[in-house]
């Protein structure tokens, strides 16, 4: 998990973010209803592309603190892409100085499959939506318990 504190207790609205090196899931979501939307999949893999739409989600809700889910295996242990989330965890936090909370994604995206199956979306058809609603979980697993997040 990672090195940083606890986080402190944050008000407002928050984006989360379900990182990957193909696409990043968006999620939004307020502290005081404690819920969380999907709101978008931001698809490529160029940096500066990602964080100018990043820049941009961040301007149009003035989010109060960023979220960012990471990947570990089922024991706990590092997975393949936690130093991945980790750095871009700190260019978040760098670039557009929020704090910025990482969280313990393990089992989001099967959350999020199993939310979308609920809802009558199945197969191929996830795929569009299934990064945005697993930000969505890891958003909506943080308001449940704070305390689980700790500061990037």
């Amino acid at each position: 998990m990672p090195d940083g504190g606890a986080t402190a207790t944050i008000h407002g609205t928050f984006l989360a973010f379900d990182f990957g090196t193909k696409r990043i899931g968006v999620a939004v979501g307020n502290s005081i209803s404690a819920t969380a939307q999907p709101l978008i999949t931001l698809r490529g893999e160029q940096n500066e592309q990602r964080f100018a739409a990043i820049g941009a989600l961040i301007r149009e809700w003035q989010p109060a603190a960023l979220v960012v889910g990471l990947p570990g295996n089922d024991d706990g242990t590092p997975h393949e892409l936690t130093r991945l989330c980790r750095r871009f965890a700190q260019r978040l936090k760098g670039r557009f100085d929020l704090p910025t909370i990482l969280v313990d994604e393990r089992y989001t995206s099967a959350a999020a499959s199993s939310q979308l199956n609920e809802a009558g979306i199945r197969g191929i058809k996830q795929k569009p939506l299934l990064d945005q609603v697993a930000a969505q979980q890891i958003l909506q697993a943080y308001f449940e318990e704070p305390a689980m997040g700790l500061m990037a």
